[in-house]
């Protein structure tokens, strides 16, 4: 099933005209920062991208996208709810995963809208200083259509100084929709 799945996202991709770069290792347990984010389309090719290369990655996404018939696929894709109306601490949640699971790797949008919005949500850094896990960058690349994974962050522990180093990683990039994307700083 795993080889069937592999050629099919590497023919949808071909046929939508994305290419694919990685070169960080599959690491058993990491956070995979995903950005630019501007369209719900981002999810799909991301999908495909990853599971192109024979990797598995779970992801966070609105709760309200769980609800039948969509909340089984994305459930058995490794989806995680985030329900944003409870006072929970998703962050402490992801790093009791990350302790007790043997292999974890979990795809976040730190801007967290398709809008445009310069305030990216800092819980990944949170959650892979807690857990020890390296981030990947992953781009989506609209300017050159190609999805990458080249770059590792490790997370330094002050915040503001890594969310501002990953912006000024991610400036380099063209969204799918650009006037959407934004890695201005507060």
């Amino acid at each position: 099933m795993q080889s069937v799945i592999l050629w099919l996202s590497r023919i949808l991709l071909k046929i939508a005209g994305w290419r694919v770069e990685v070169s960080v290792p599959d690491y058993p347990k990491s956070i995979i920062c995903v950005a630019p984010h501007t369209s719900n389309i981002d999810f799909v090719i991301c999908e495909l991208a990853y599971c192109s290369v024979g990797r598995r990655a779970g992801f966070l996404m609105k709760k309200s996208w769980f609800r039948w018939p969509l909340g089984s696929i994305f459930r058995a894709m490794g989806g995680v709810p985030v329900d944003r109306s409870k006072g929970n601490s998703l962050t402490s949640a992801l790093v009791d995963r990350f302790r007790v699971e043997p292999r974890l790797n979990i795809a976040i949008a730190p801007e967290g809208t398709r809008s445009r919005t310069s305030r990216w949500h800092t819980g990944f850094l949170r959650v892979a200083t807690e857990a020890g896990v390296p981030v990947t960058l992953a781009v989506i690349d609209g300017g050159s259509r190609t999805v990458m994974m080249n770059e590792e962050f490790i997370p330094s522990g002050d915040i503001d100084a890594d969310m501002a180093a990953i912006k000024r990683y991610y400036s380099q990039f063209t969204a799918i929709y650009p006037e959407k994307f934004s890695t201005e700083t507060e």
